[in-house]
């Protein structure tokens, strides 16, 4: 019995020792080491979540849709019950061959997440899931034409399980929205927010049906807005009008046509694409960077497609570029207003009856920022042309309104077009006229008189007035904003407005009381304003 004892005792000691040796006995922490105050954060956080989700979901929607196509091979090999997206794997495929089956090249899912009625065949029967949010309590529903673009059968299945046949109201492929119909008024629409008073690094919630799995909620921030560059290719085209909303907000197939919510449960855009191994390195799912479609431009095509059946894009007729902090300068306002410049203002457009003129910076259409050129022009032409609307702009850098009814862009597009081809394509350049140079020694500039035969041989109105850079000295202000021999020049910026040019010795003498230039070049394809050129004294 002592000698059990004893060894007992050893043995213990021995394990304590052991232990110890190891670095394994440590104290360990009765209790999270959080403070109060940081908890309670995090729980108010984790509610404002779980408020969001309960609030909006009842209102988001899984679409599946149909469409007869000839039968081909089966991707998911030898099970015929096997559905696309369902998760696990009854014949142990590879997960990386299963992905390549679902989201590669010849899979029943496109590189973008959307269906690929071409390659998923199944006994002629093509079959894709995605989302969609309830738009008004008239049974309109809101998701994105290549979810259900050549579909023959569309079925709704809603948050409480029911499921309603669909019909297509109307469909914009140039912008990715769609809106179809049920026949039921029991479910509440989506609220709607305002994407243009997103901010970037907002948190976002994304609710959808990713990979068939419906009521899906996932979170992030706004990565970023404006996204009018990303070329995003559907049916072998890129979207016209690209504005996107950039997000981190997980968005995988099956998610386009979801709502993405601000932290109010408000919708402020439509889940549209995913960055995919074409960009990323992923191979159609969730990378990191997805896309949606800002709430304001999709609501205003909803509005006209549910009205009409289809949408009448709306242009006011002027051309412009950015604004820099240098050229809001040169007309008169502050360095760091936003907005777009008015390059022209096309003859009988709504613009010009409207009262706006060269020079004039747009800041705002109705209520929507004009941020920059290609989402101010998406906006535009995407808004109701049957009513007025109010732009806001800075003319000498004060504020001004007017009201300006839009007219079909087709009409103004064809009178723009009309005024510049019938021109007669410039040529050669002309040789510069000897007797009617001058210097512009300051800005390292030679200019002359924009006689009819220059104007008409650059393809300009023969009547147009202005001078022609006849030599451009190196290493000079001139030269380092891109100006170069052969250009015309008809206006130059006095006092904050354009003013038309009417010879060379008045641009010569406008010249000479300047530190600063700018000018507005014309070509037979329209014009710009140049950065302002500073005066190299000495």
């Amino acid at each position: 019995m002592k000698r059990n004892a004893v060894a007992w005792a050893a043995v213990v000691l021995s394990t304590a020792a052991l232990v110890s040796n190891s670095g394994m006995l440590r104290t360990a922490p009765a209790a999270p080491q959080f403070t109060a105050e940081s908890q309670k954060t995090a729980r108010a956080l984790s509610d404002a979540f779980v408020g969001v989700a309960e609030f909006v979901k009842p209102s988001v929607v899984q679409i599946t849709v149909q469409k007869k196509v000839a039968a081909r091979a089966n991707p998911f090999g030898r099970n015929p019950n096997a559905r696309p997206g369902r998760p696990g794997n009854p014949q142990g495929m590879d997960p990386d061959e299963m992905l390549r089956r679902f989201f590669g090249p010849d899979g029943p899912f496109g590189p973008d997440g959307r269906p690929n009625f071409e390659k998923e065949q199944f006994g002629g029967i093509a079959q894709g899931t995605g989302s969609g949010f309830v738009y008004d309590e008239r049974g309109h529903i809101l998701t994105n034409n290549h979810v259900v673009e050549g579909a023959d059968k569309i079925v709704v299945t809603f948050h409480d399980g029911e499921e309603l046949p669909a019909k297509v109201v109307g469909t914009d492929p140039k912008t990715d929205v769609a809106v179809i119909k049920v026949d039921s008024t029991n479910y509440h629409a989506a609220q709607r927010g305002k994407s243009s008073k997103l901010k970037v690094g907002e948190l976002v919630m994304a609710v959808g049906t990713p990979f068939e799995l419906e009521q899906t909620v996932t979170t992030g921030i706004v990565s970023a807005l404006g996204r009018n560059d990303v070329g995003i290719l559907r049916n072998g085209r890129t979207a016209g009008y690209e504005d996107f909303i950039q997000t981190d907000a997980a968005i995988n197939p099956g998610n386009s046509g979801g709502p993405l919510v601000d932290m109010d449960g408000r919708v402020v855009g439509i889940n549209s694409a995913i960055a995919t191994a074409h960009r990323l390195g992923s191979i159609g799912s969730n990378s990191g960077v997805g896309f949606a479609i800002p709430i304001d431009m999709a609501s205003n095509l909803a509005d006209q497609l549910i009205k009409d059946g289809k949408v009448k894009r709306g242009a006011l007729g002027v051309a412009l570029e950015p604004l820099t902090p240098a050229m809001a300068k040169a007309f008169g306002a502050d360095a760091k207003a936003k907005g777009v410049l008015v390059t022209e203002v096309f003859d009988g457009s709504p613009a010009a009856k409207a009262g706006l003129k060269q020079g004039d910076i747009l800041v705002k259409f109705d209520e929507t920022p004009a941020v920059n050129v290609p989402s101010f022009r998406n906006f535009v032409a995407t808004s109701e042309i049957d009513r007025t609307h109010t732009l806001t702009y800075l003319r000498e850098g004060q504020v001004k309104t007017a009201q300006v009814k839009l007219e079909p862009a087709e009409k103004v597009l064809a009178q723009a077009e009309e005024r510049f081809h019938e021109r007669p394509d410039a040529e050669a350049k002309p040789e510069a006229n000897k007797d009617a140079k001058v210097q512009l020694g300051d800005f390292g500039l030679e200019v002359q008189e924009l006689t009819p035969e220059l104007a008409t041989s650059f393809g300009l109105p023969k009547d147009l007035k202005g001078v022609v850079i006849s030599e451009v000295k190196p290493g000079t202000p001139a030269e380092a904003e891109g100006l170069e021999p052969g250009l015309a020049i008809t206006r130059v910026v006095v006092n904050k407005a354009p003013r038309a040019l009417t010879s060379p010795k008045q641009f010569q003498e406008l010249a000479g009381k300047a530190d600063e230039l700018t000018v507005y070049v014309q070509t037979k394809d329209g014009g710009k304003f140049v950065t302002p050129i500073k005066a190299k004294k000495g």
